[in-house]
């Protein structure tokens, strides 16, 4: 009852601590992402006189819409700096120490998490397609809105549309225009219309539809359109314009500068292309209606492709005779009817309209299939996209739940706390998440791999990291350690250290020179044994047999305590020749042997032989160290003698 109330507390302890931090990591993320969408659609914005609320409701839709891309990457974030301010206050030590394993602490959180992806699959299937339909609406709107008027000086400016200004110089105090220069092709070009003048104001109706130019002092060129009936020389080296001078002209364009909002109906209405307002049942209804025009236009292009196109000369044959002819003829050799024969016994001109018919039809079956084709990759490509988003409302919350366990046992192998460590680890972490996606969508979006494969390609490498580091951190794995890489690509290259015993100054303990040659005798006789036995280790050994490793630390063990107790020692003939052991190596294991997983791999042969080969060299290795530590024993021992007996006599 006490320890229940104990782990009962833990876990309101972690879900407290959890849930507030996970919150302001999602305010980060979601701020970070929102950044680079201001980033992205800034031009589309700046200098059309959007109102507040406008920009206020884009950046909430769009909030909203990265809100899938967020939540993963504070997951992760939240779950490394929780479990890595845990680990570096030793509070993790604590709850292990207590008899708490590291997955029954994570049992809340695990909870929590699992609970989050299926509220984000929800949100991807009723809530995303709502808001992407607002979202992209909005977002149309705002770059079709027209930019506000501000005409810059001693340049052409060409945002009112059928007409270039030119304006030298503006009074920014009365907003009047100097040396004003017009360039009218609302008409077409060959009834433009120049306007100059000294100087002109602007201004908007109302209602903001049109636009009002008040001109001063000025003259206005104008083309005459051409008439049909005109002769010749009267088109090419006249034209007639007319002249016009003012003092004051008032001219109204065409300019709305109101911002129109799209309708919503426009995205959500779309069948086939719009596959961001949609959820599972409308995707998978537009898949099968598109799949199956698919499948009819294929068939009808291999049934045209069959009777019209490279099989099209089976029509000079004889219409009951034809498929005959043509298996006799890859049988045996027939006297059948070629083109060539039939075109050649006609007239040359015939020839000629025959040849040229021919090429004519091949070119009009090309263009032909030419078409068709662009319109079956275009509705592929559709149905890939929708195959995207299908998956994608799946991939998201199953990449939340790896993220949890990438990020919680990691911030607890690496036990550091705080925002520095965490957000690096995140980051790169994130960063491999994102190029992994990439590739897989956009291999899926161009039909290189199949939509399952392409869409679930960043699950599929994720998984197996979040799983070894799961079990890394169960094990309380050193893999953060800098030693162990060193250690381990040592072994790799067979470099080991070397053994140092100098001269000690005072000794506290002398060596038994007595008892250390029965243990080297003993040393030898365990190694004769054990290469007896381990000569050849046969492949179900190396997989199961767990004495294997037991004996070799037995022997690794009485080695290192009679050359420990030899390093007391004052004599430098011993020193030397305890110098002399080497470091026995372990043979490189993936897993503990005998255990399920290294049967698993025992019996996935392409992989499991891989590994045993790889260990090869490490056992001879190893056998090469024992036989070498048998005559290092057979050179110690004699010298231990020599030392031993004259201190017995004089104690006698």
């Amino acid at each position: 009852m006490r320890r229940f109330f104990h782990i009962k507390r833990l876990y309101s302890y972690i879900l407290t601590t959890y849930i507030p931090l996970l919150l302001m990591t999602f305010a980060i993320c979601l701020f970070l992402v929102l950044m680079q969408f201001l980033w992205k659609y800034v031009e589309d914005m700046v200098g059309k006189g959007l109102e507040i609320s406008v920009l206020a409701e884009m950046f909430f839709y769009a909030a909203l819409t990265f809100v899938p891309m967020a939540l993963p990457l504070a997951i992760l974030l939240a779950s490394l700096m929780m479990f890595g301010n845990m680990g570096e206050s030793l509070e993790l030590l604590a709850v292990k120490a207590a008899g708490v394993p590291l997955l029954t602490a994570m049992k809340p959180l695990t909870i929590l998490i699992v609970a989050i992806s299926i509220g984000a699959f929800f949100y991807q299937n009723d809530v995303m397609p709502k808001i992407a339909a607002k979202n992209y609406s909005l977002l149309i709107s705002i770059r079709q809105a027209s930019p506000e008027l501000e005409i810059p000086e001693g340049v052409f400016y060409k945002d009112i549309p059928n007409y270039n200004l030119y304006v030298g110089k503006k009074d920014q105090k009365t907003g009047t225009l100097h040396n004003v220069l017009i360039y009218d092709i609302e008409n077409g070009f060959n009834s433009m219309a120049v306007i100059v003048c000294d100087s002109a104001k602007m201004s908007m109706t109302d209602d903001k539809k049109m636009l009002l130019f008040t001109m001063y002092n000025g003259q206005q060129f104008s083309n005459f359109d051409q008439g049909s009936s005109s002769s010749s020389r009267y088109n090419n080296d006249f034209v007639p314009y007319a002249r016009e001078s003012f003092d004051t002209k008032t001219m109204m364009i065409d300019y709305d500068a109101n911002f129109n909002r799209m309708g919503e109906d426009v995205i959500e209405g779309s069948s086939t292309s719009n596959y961001v307002s949609k959820n599972l049942s409308q995707l998978g209804a537009s898949i099968d209606s598109m799949s199956l025009i698919m499948d009819s236009v294929n068939r009808v292009d291999r049934k045209t492709m069959k009777n019209y196109s490279y099989l099209s000369f089976r029509n000079g044959y004889p219409a009951g005779k034809k498929d005959s002819l043509i298996a006799a003829a890859r049988l045996t050799p027939v006297d059948v009817p070629a083109p060539d024969t039939l075109v050649r016994s006609k007239p040359l001109n015939d020839q000629s309209a025959i040849l040229q018919n021919a090429f004519m039809k091949a070119d009009n079956n090309s263009n032909e299939f030419i078409f068709r084709s662009l319109n079956k990759t275009t509705t592929q490509k559709t149905i890939n996209r929708h195959w995207i988003e299908l998956h994608r409302k799946f991939t998201i919350p199953f990449t939340c739940l790896i993220f949890f366990f990438i990020g919680a046992p990691l911030g607890s192998i690496v036990r550091k706390g705080g925002l520095g460590t965490p957000i690096v680890i995140s980051v790169i972490m994130f960063i491999i998440y994102y190029i992994v996606d990439n590739v897989g969508y956009k291999m899926t979006r161009d039909g290189v791999w199949a939509h399952w494969f392409g869409m679930w390609f960043s699950s599929f490498i994720l998984l197996p990291i979040g799983v070894f580091l799961t079990y890394k951190a169960i094990n309380d794995s050193v893999i953060m350690n800098a030693d162990t890489y060193v250690n381990f690509f040592k072994r790799i290259f067979f470099i080991r250290e070397t053994r140092k015993y100098p001269v000690k100054s005072v000794i506290i303990e002398k060596p038994d020179y007595n008892e250390i040659s029965r243990s080297l005798s003993e040393l030898s006789q365990k190694i004769d044994l054990f290469l007896e036995r381990y000569g050849h280790l046969s492949y179900r050994d190396y997989w199961m047999d767990t004495s294997y490793n037991k004996e070799l630390r037995s022997i690794r063990s009485s080695m290192e305590i009679s050359l420990n107790s030899l390093s007391n020692s004052n004599r430098l003939e011993v020193l030397s020749k305890a110098e002399e052991y080497p470091v026995l190596f372990n043979i490189v294991r993936i897993f503990e042997t005998g255990s399920l997983p290294a049967k698993i791999c025992m019996y996935f042969f392409p992989a499991g032989i891989i590994i045993r080969l790889l260990s090869v060299p490490f056992e001879w290795t190893i056998r090469k160290d024992l036989k070498y530590i048998q005559q290092l024993n057979g050179e110690l021992i004699p010298i231990l003698h020599g030392i031993h007996g004259p201190e017995t006599v004089a104690l006698a």
